[in-house]
């Protein structure tokens, strides 16, 4: 199952569906480490079935949005374009 949706920043001009390595590569020179961050709230093991380690990602992501001062995080789906991006963080209220 791959994932419903990502967490990405506002300013990351890439698509991390479709563009994972230019994202990832601007989301670490940007010094965001989004992935890394979501790790380390996320309580996730891969002896969990692949549903459980998705609900649990979107509660970590959820919460990284909760706690994020200025609004750089947001939850998207595929073939959100930017502007749909920068309100992704809408998602969180309507995900699970």
């Amino acid at each position: 199952m791959a994932n419903a949706v990502m967490l990405t920043t506002i300013d990351n001009p890439f698509d991390p569906f479709t563009e994972w390595d230019e994202w990832f590569s601007y989301d670490l020179k940007a010094g965001h480490q989004t992935c890394q961050y979501l790790a380390r709230i996320s309580d996730n093991s891969d002896d969990l079935p692949e549903n459980i380690q998705e609900e649990i990602d979107i509660e970590a992501m959820k919460e990284i949005i909760k706690n994020d001062p200025i609004g750089l995080y947001v939850m998207i789906e595929p073939n959100m374009i930017l502007n749909q991006r920068k309100r992704g963080s809408n998602l969180a209220n309507s995900i699970g």
